[in-house]
């Protein structure tokens, strides 16, 4: 096995509910993961070669395994937890409220809800197993030098991380849903059209849109009005379900909202 593990403890503790598709970050370290779905299972894969539980915070509802139970499993049998939590700011509290529940690491992307350098990210939590990572980093020569962050990354995100925690969150906040009302109210005059304001439950935490349609009366899938907006001009990319889009104002600037608004009118107008 390449790196060689020998020795040393390798396993890795996760939920089947919690794949991502992110495993083979760890898997390149030579570690081998062990599925389980029940905390019974979870309490008896645990053994002398147990590196490490993993947990992926956006699966929370998904698993059988809730956070807080997580984390009184780990800390009973000595074994570190981490929780992958890359989208979930805002809110800002979220940077401490993982890691004051006992998580021992918890990582957040840099970019996301930062807007800092998407090739970044944080490390938080347990000050000696954030060190015990260091060697595997640049400059030094270890697992993670491949993935190299550079000195103008690590930059970015410090100041990322100070312009965050200065913002008015909840006058951002207001500013999303002033842009989804200005989207609703336009396209309430398009017979068949029903929209709706959502916010995720966890990550991307900020007001987002349904747009759904009367299929009789507006004879194109999701899909195919979501290929529509991507091929004009400016191209426009919105995820589509079987009748409908959903939209994020988060990373629009602007007048943008006013831009996609009259385009997704147009198309199903004419449609």
């Amino acid at each position: 096995m390449i790196p060689d593990t020998t020795g040393m403890k390798c396993e890795i503790v996760q939920q089947k509910s919690h794949r991502c598709g992110y495993e083979a970050q760890m898997l390149l370290t030579g570690a081998k993961i062990v599925w389980v779905e029940t905390r019974e299972q979870m309490e008896a894969a645990i053994n002398d070669r147990t590196a490490m539980m993993f947990f992926l915070n956006l699966a929370d509802p998904r698993g059988q395994i809730k956070r807080e139970e997580f984390v009184k499993i780990g800390k009973a049998r000595g074994v570190p937890t981490f929780m992958d939590a890359a989208a979930d700011v805002p809110p800002a509290s979220h940077l401490s409220d993982y890691v004051k529940m006992g998580f021992d690491l918890v990582a957040f992307s840099g970019g996301k809800g930062l807007l800092g350098p998407q090739a970044s990210g944080l490390l938080l939590g347990n000050k000696e197993m954030i060190e015990w990572g260091m060697p595997c980093i640049s400059p030094h020569g270890g697992i993670g030098r491949g993935m190299k962050v550079g000195k103008e990354e690590i930059m970015g995100l410090l100041a990322a991380v100070e312009r965050y925690l200065k913002v008015d969150h909840d006058a951002e906040f207001r500013l999303l849903e002033s842009k989804i009302k200005y989207i609703m109210d336009v396209l309430a005059k398009v017979p068949g059209v029903k929209t709706e304001q959502f916010v995720p439950e966890i990550a991307n935490h900020l007001p987002h849109m349904r747009v759904d349609w009367d299929p009789a009366q507006h004879k194109l899938t999701g899909e195919q009005v979501s290929k529509q907006l991507l091929e004009g001009d400016p191209a426009i990319m919105l995820p589509a379900s079987q009748n409908g889009v959903t939209i994020s104002v988060w990373m629009m600037r602007g007048d943008e909202h006013r831009l996609v608004a009259a385009r997704l009118r147009d198309i199903l107008a004419k449609a």
